[in-house]
């Protein structure tokens, strides 16, 4: 089986490391406390502390097999550590006008498991991200979007 690396920003990674450190040395300990104490009541087949126990433990332990494999096969690029050429590329904040109607945007182009458009963090697969990719500080991009395709510019590219 061939593993592809997918990428991942330094900030994607160690918030995933952060939650993953809390998953095994926080929750999973109180998950077994908690198991340990429901069966102290006796019957588990009718017991739902027990039962609910159990279920958060799956769920706990699910979590942590998704992140290790997610930073397992990570690209954790740093973008501080690349030249600045004025070219979109992933992990770059990119901001961007609407030609139409002047409106400013400014995003961070991030890995899948890191977007969060309230934060301004769009995935690299979105449809703006895609449209940007490649090009250039300046450049006139066309962003389809539901409602038409809409043009923006390209008006400053910066490695944060």
């Amino acid at each position: 089986m061939i593993n592809n690396k997918f990428p991942m920003t330094v900030k994607g990674a160690e918030k995933l490391q952060n939650e993953l450190i809390n998953l095994k040395n926080i929750k999973r300990p109180n998950i077994i406390a908690a198991i340990a104490e429901a069966r102290e009541h006796g019957d588990l087949k009718e017991n739902s502390e027990y039962h609910i126990a159990r279920e958060e433990q799956s769920f706990c332990e699910g979590r942590i097999k998704d992140i290790e494999n997610k930073l397992f096969n990570a690209q954790i690029i740093d973008i501080k550590k690349i030249a600045n050429t004025g070219k979109v590329i992933f992990g770059v904040t990119v901001s961007i006008m609407d030609i139409t109607n002047k409106n400013i945007f400014k995003y961070c182009i991030v890995g899948d498991d890191e977007s969060d458009y309230k934060k301004k963090l769009i995935s690299i697969n979105s449809p703006i991200a895609r449209g940007l990719i490649g090009k250039s500080l300046n450049d006139i991009v066309y962003i389809k979007t539901p409602g038409g395709s809409v043009q923006y510019k390209i008006i400053q590219v910066e490695h944060i």
